[in-house]
């Protein structure tokens, strides 16, 4: 028999204030492309996530080691997308005594703004040694194009 050490919530929380003053330090929040990030309060943990612009798509790299593909759920309502999963607490059946849980288990939740020029009937995910991979393409009115210029001959000005 076999018993499981609860983490201490309090530590959760200065895990979160640490994470969250560190992205300050690190210049996230002076981004000029920035999404606002409404974090849940129940959440345990949050995965953090890159974003990437390219001409035709917008990239949303998650990592979430640990996490089933099938225990995360991708929504878009209104202008917003949300991941939410779940990573499970596996007990250690073997150890005797546990000394340290440092890894971040529980619920997560990360929502994302996305702006008009989102395609959100095309959005897919793809998920791959805990990383996941949301491709958000640009609908057509906004994808960079070109304008070409046409050359007008101008009249005489005597004739």
């Amino acid at each position: 028999m076999f018993s499981v050490t609860q983490r201490d919530p309090m530590l959760d929380l200065l895990h979160h204030l640490e994470h969250r003053i560190g992205r300050s330090f690190n210049g996230e929040a002076l981004r000029a492309f920035e999404w606002p990030v409404p974090e849940a309060a129940t959440t345990a943990w949050l995965p953090l996530v890159d974003i990437f612009e390219e001409p035709d798509v917008i990239r949303l790299v998650a990592e979430i080691p640990g996490v089933k593909p099938e225990d995360v759920k991708i929504s878009v309502e209104s202008n917003l997308l949300t991941i939410k999963g779940t990573k499970e607490q596996v007990a250690e059946e073997k150890a005797e005594k546990v000394h340290r849980y440092e890894r971040t288990y529980g619920a997560f939740e990360r929502t994302f703004r996305l702006s008009a020029s989102i395609d959100p009937n095309k959005i897919k995910a793809t998920y791959n040694l805990g990383v996941l991979t949301i491709t958000l393409p640009k609908a057509e009115t906004a994808k960079p194009h070109l304008i070409e210029v046409e050359f007008t001959p101008q009249k005489a000005l005597n004739a």
